[in-house]
C-alpha cells in the first residue's frame, strides 16, 4: 500500500483503543478507558507504542502535583514504531524505531523559543500532560519529535531515551562534571542511575547514595560499576552533587556534602515547596544549576551515549506490565519499588 493510500485509510478510521486517562482529581481520577485512534495529519506521525515508562512526573500528575489538562492520556517516556504519517515527505519515517521528544507544541514566537529553548516556552504543551501521551496503543506527535533509536539499544531499552535526554540536558549542556571530579548522586531511581552513568562517562569518580530501603536499586548500580553507599556522606567531600530523589532530606544532605566553590545540580522534582539550607549556597559560594525537560541538543547527546555504549539502559528496566496493571504499577512506583517500570503495548 502506498503512503497516500495509508493516509487515506487513516482518515477513514474511527476505531477506539484502550488508554490510561486522567480525567479527575487524584489517583481516583485515573481510569483505563477508551479513546479514538489518532489520525495522522500533515506534519505529524502516529507512533504505535511498544513501551512507555512510568516516570516520577506521572506520579506527580496522578496526585495533582504537576500541571496538566483533563482529560488527557498520561505517559511521555515512549518507545514505538512509526505507523502512519500525514505528509508524503515524511514517508521515510514509516516503520522506524523511535523515541519521542515530549513537547507537542510551543509558540515559536517568545524569547525562549527564539533562543532555541522551546522547553522553557510558557505556552509549551507536552504529551502525557497537556496532549494525549503514550499509555495507549498509539500516540500522535509532530514529526520533529521523532528520534531514531540506535541499533545498540536492546528490545525495549530505548524507552529510557527520554529520561536520558533530560539528564543530558542537566549535566552536559553545558558540562557540569569535569574529568577527575568527585561526584555524589542522591536517589537511586532511574534519574539517579542515569545521572551516575553520565557523570562516570564524563570522567568523574561517582558515588550513588540511597537509603537502606534502596538496597535492591543500589545493587543494580553496583553491578554496572557505580560506587554506592547507604551511609551518611561526609560534609564538603564532593566537587559536584546531583540531587535526583526529589526528597527534602536528600537535598539538604547534598548541600552539606558539596565542597566550597562546588556545584549543586537539581534533577529530581519535589512536587511541592520544601525547606532546605540555602545559606549553604552563599557561605560556600556554590554554583546551582538544573535543567527542565530536554532539548534537541540533549537528545543528540543521549543517542550518542547509547550508541557508544557509554550508558547501559537494560538493567534499569525492573518491571514490565500490561496496560490493565497500570494502577498497581503506579502505586509501586510511588513507593519507590524497582527502578523503571514500563507499560507494554
Amino acid at each position: 500500500m502506498s503512503g497516500a493510500d495509508a493516509r487515506l485509510r487513516d482518515r477513514r478510521r474511527h476505531d477506539t483503543m484502550a488508554a490510561v486517562i486522567k480525567h479527575g482529581d487524584g489517583v481516583e481520577g485515573i481510569e483505563v478507558g477508551e479513546i479514538e485512534v489518532p489520525v495522522a495529519v500533515p506534519g505529524h506521525a502516529v507512533v504505535a507504542t511498544i513501551a512507555t515508562g512510568i516516570c516520577g512526573t506521572d506520579v506527580h500528575i496522578a496526585h495533582d502535583e504537576y500541571a496538566h489538562e483533563r482529560p488527557v492520556v498520561m505517559g511521555h517516556e515512549v518507545l514505538g514504531r512509526v505507523a502512519r504519517v500525514g505528509s508524503v515527505d515524511d514517508d521515510h519515517w514509516i516503520g522506524a524505531l523511535v523515541a519521542l521528544e515530549t513537547y507537542f507544541s510551543a509558540c515559536e514566537r517568545c524569547e525562549m523559543c527564539r533562543a532555541g529553548r522551546r522547553n522553557l516556552c510558557a505556552d509549551r504543551r507536552s504529551i502525557g500532560s497537556f496532549r494525549n501521551g503514550g499509555f495507549a496503543s498509539e500516540v500522535l506527535v509532530p514529526v520533529i519529535n521523532l528520534h531514531r533509536v540506535p541499533d545498540a539499544a536492546g528490545d525495549i531499552d530505548g524507552v529510557l531515551s527520554e529520561p536520558l535526554a533530560c539528564v543530558a540536558h542537566c549535566l552536559l549542556d553545558p558540562p557540569v562534571v569535569q574529568p577527575g571530579d568527585r561526584v555524589l548522586v542522591t536517589g537511586p531511581g532511574a534519574m539517579g542511575q542515569l545521572s551516575a552513568q553520565v557523570a562516570q562517562a564524563s570522567g568523574a569518580t561517582v558515588t550513588l547514595a540511597g537509603l537502606p530501603a534502596d538496597a535492591g536499586r543500589l545493587s543494580v548500580a553496583s553491578e554496572l560499576g557505580i560506587r554506592t553507599t547507604m551511609a551518611p556522606v561526609p560534609d564538603e567531600s564532593f566537587d559536584v552533587v546531583i540531587e535526583c530523589s526529589g526528597a527534602e532530606p536528600a537535598a539538604a544532605a547534598a548541600l552539606r556534602a558539596v565542597r566550597r566553590g562546588g556545584r549543586y545540580v537539581q534533577v529530581g522534582i519535589f512536587g511541592r515547596d520544601v525547606t532546605v539550607p540555602l545559606d549553604a549556597v552563599l557561605y560556600k559560594e556554590l554554583t546551582v544549576t538544573s535543567g527542565f525537560a530536554s532539548t534537541p541538543a540533549s537528545w543528540r547527546a543521549a543517542m550518542r551515549l547509547v550508541e557508544s555504549g557509554a550508558v547501559t539502559l537494560g538493567p534499569l528496566i525492573t518491571r514490565r506490565v500490561a496496560l490493565t496493571e497500570f494502577h498497581d504499577a503506579l502505586d509501586a512506583a510511588a513507593r519507590g519499588e524497582g527502578i523503571k517500570t514500563v507499560v507494554l503495548s
